[in-house]
């Protein structure tokens, strides 16, 4: 197992959609990116620790690739807008990738290159790129958060509406049909 680490607005929409790619064998949402150790949600929010909301991607990459997880990940979020992902505001919430290898740097760099050379966003990407550091986990109310909460507003205003349009353009790559 590989392991992919993103973030790309609020956790909770990363986790919801990568749970249901093929080959991903597990999604921990949690802080990256930052300064402060072992750091809490409120702290996050409180945008003085540098962390980034982030979700860490356990995956098999003869089964998907590190590439098709940044291919998606382009999806699922607006890598045009510095520190916001809709009505989320602040450097949480930031675009990046931690990358966990040279290897993985490398991809990132030359997936980064197809998005901006296909236009895909009409902007130039403000994606951070840097080799991963510490990743702490979220606290448990945050794993799984849509499956656990789909009622929840937040759910189904945001997360719903970016689950149906991932799993309209990326069906071939799901782990069931109709997911």
């Amino acid at each position: 197992m590989e392991f992919a680490t993103l973030g790309g607005g609020c956790f909770w929409c990363l986790d919801a959609a990568y749970r249901e790619v093929a080959g991903v064998r597990q999604v921990v949402s949690g802080y990256a990116g930052g300064h402060t150790p072992n750091p809490s949600y409120e702290q996050v929010c409180g945008k003085k620790t540098g962390h980034a909301e982030v979700v860490r991607i356990g995956f098999d990459p003869e089964v998907v690739s590190y590439a098709d997880l940044l291919r998606i990940f382009f999806a699922l979020h607006d890598p045009t807008t510095k520190d916001r992902q809709g009505a989320d505001v602040g450097p949480q919430y930031r675009s990046i990738i931690l990358a966990e290898t040279p290897e993985q740097m490398e991809v990132a760099r030359a997936v980064m290159a197809e998005v901006e050379a296909a236009g895909l966003w009409g902007a130039p990407l403000v994606t951070e790129l840097l080799p991963a550091g510490a990743f702490w986990p979220a606290e448990p109310e945050h794993q799984d958060y849509f499956n656990r909460n789909p009622w929840s507003g937040y759910c189904r205003a945001v997360i719903a509406p970016k689950l149906a349009k991932f799993r309209k353009a990326f069906a071939p790559r799901l782990l069931r049909a109709g997911a």
